[in-house]
């Protein structure tokens, strides 16, 4: 990690101009990948007034009654999606004290056969609030514009390691995953601890992240320190998920992060999208060059996570760990006799 305490600030026009300008914005995005695994996003090209739209919309749907709410929360759908009250989800084992609601890609139930893998089962639709019709159809926009964003930035991380922009292409072409969370962190006179959610990884290729005006989030630098990423206006925060680090073999970072809850009084709204890799995919091994290879480190080992490289097996054991109730009511049979672990991953 370098000396600064603050994470770097990346123009993707420059990506986007070609050249020899996106050879020198691929150098600075492969240091900032190597040595920080977080760095803020300007230039990105998805409009404001679309990303004010939507914390609009989030506001709106957090002040509903909370009846309009937990009728669309988690706990009724198998595929974990929806409304989850502030304390319901978890990390390494503690409450996250953030109110939120997820969606995914919007696909088909996957039939239920015998021999079928169990991550087929979260597949299917999203829950939607009627009492807040306007938020679909903006949620599935920001879905689409974020997808067509998450891409180029791949293709750059690919381009950057040397390697074909499209090397990823075939385990995300068919079915990525594209999950969205719209969440809320009370202040700390209404939470039960100061954590927002607890420090964990992405599982993963990257995470987009929106902010609004409260600070929070929190990267941890090599000596254990914290360094704040507080909000900038215009920036999307973009961090190496779990997926990105093994393809990599360590050379590019997922780096531990935290949020701590708002002082007493205040709030912090945050819309945090992850594009992941298809459910039926197998996380690839990359050959780097000779250079590359050299300064690669191997990802990092975390006994009480291990991580797979198939895909749907790693997102199914996550969102298990993080929501036990959905985990009870929809998977039983899945955790009967097994002891639950402590949890780790925003998904």
């Amino acid at each position: 990690m370098p000396d600064a305490r603050s994470l770097p600030i990346l123009d993707f026009s420059r990506f986007r101009a070609g050249g020899a300008t996106r050879a020198a914005f691929l150098a600075d995005l492969r240091d900032a990948a190597r040595e920080v695994g977080f760095f803020y996003l300007s230039g990105h090209g998805i409009a404001t007034s679309e990303a004010d739209h939507l914390k609009a919309l989030g506001r709106q749907f957090f002040a509903l009654p909370e009846a309009d709410k937990v009728a669309i929360e988690m706990v009724h759908s198998p595929h974990f999606r929806g409304y989850t009250r502030a304390g319901f989800e978890h990390t390494r084992g503690q409450p996250d004290w953030r109110e939120q609601i997820d969606f995914s890609s919007e696909r088909a139930l996957l039939p239920r056969e015998a021999g079928q893998p169990d991550w087929t089962r979260l597949q299917g639709p999203n829950q939607w609030p009627s009492a807040l019709p306007a938020l679909k159809p903006a949620v599935l926009d920001w879905q689409s514009h974020l997808t067509a964003l998450a891409i180029d930035l791949l293709k750059a991380f690919a381009l950057a390691l040397a390697q074909d922009e499209d090397v990823f292409k075939p385990i995300y072409e068919s079915a990525p995953i594209e999950h969205i969370k719209i969440i809320r962190y009370p202040g700390r006179d209404s939470t039960g601890s100061d954590q927002g959610v607890g420090a964990h990884k992405d599982g993963g290729f990257l995470t987009i992240l929106l902010q609004d005006v409260q600070g929070g989030l929190q990267v941890q630098a090599d000596d254990g320190s914290w360094i704040d990423a507080p909000p900038i206006p215009g920036t999307f925060i973009i961090n190496i998920g779990e997926v990105l680090e093994m393809a990599s073999n360590g050379y590019l970072r997922a780096t531990v992060h935290r949020v701590v809850t708002p002082p007493a009084g205040k709030d912090r709204l945050s819309i945090a999208y992850f594009f992941g890799a298809q459910l039926d995919a197998v996380i690839p091994l990359l050959q780097l060059t000779p250079a590359f290879a050299a300064e690669a480190l191997g990802p990092a080992a975390d006994p009480d996570n291990p991580l797979f490289r198939e895909i749907g097996r790693n997102y199914l054991k996550g969102r298990l760990r993080s929501h036990p109730d959905v985990a009870r009511r929809h998977y039983a049979d899945l955790l009967e006799g097994v002891p639950q672990p402590a949890t780790a991953g925003a998904y």
